[in-house]
């Protein structure tokens, strides 16, 4: 059995008035590295290695431009969303239960960045195939 790990972006929040609070520009804007809708596909076997390489071009479905997309052919995923989902991806393509007991499948699991002014909200699945 093989195992690969599909991040899916399901939602952006944007919080202005935190941004206008504490932010250096306090127009900021919502997150520019990633847009709902976005999926991403991880493998880790004899051809392809995509978490040690923090997922740089595993972008498989996007509405914008590929270049300009976190996880995409140019540039590697978000340094701080890649820290709130890298445990779970590395789990997940070593055939792990991402959250048993607390989601309703254990090869599902929803998190979001630690940007506290415009997080982005992720599901990330483990999928298995032969």
């Amino acid at each position: 059995m093989k195992h690969k790990v599909k991040l899916t972006v399901i939602d952006k929040k944007l919080y202005p008035e935190l941004q206008e609070k504490y932010c250096a520009d306090p127009d900021s804007g919502e997150c520019p590295c990633y847009n709902v809708g976005d999926e991403f596909v991880f493998y880790r076997d004899e051809h392809r290695d995509d978490f040690w390489h923090m997922g740089i071009d595993t972008l498989v479905k996007t509405g914008a431009n590929p270049n300009k997309v976190a996880g995409g052919p140019k540039m590697p995923h978000c340094s701080e969303a890649w820290d709130a989902f890298s445990r779970y991806i590395y789990t997940g393509l070593q055939g792990g239960s991402i959250m048993k007991g607390w989601m309703k499948d254990e090869n599902t699991m929803i998190t979001c960045c630690s940007d506290g002014t415009r997080p982005v909200i992720f599901k990330i699945e483990r999928i298995d195939y032969e």
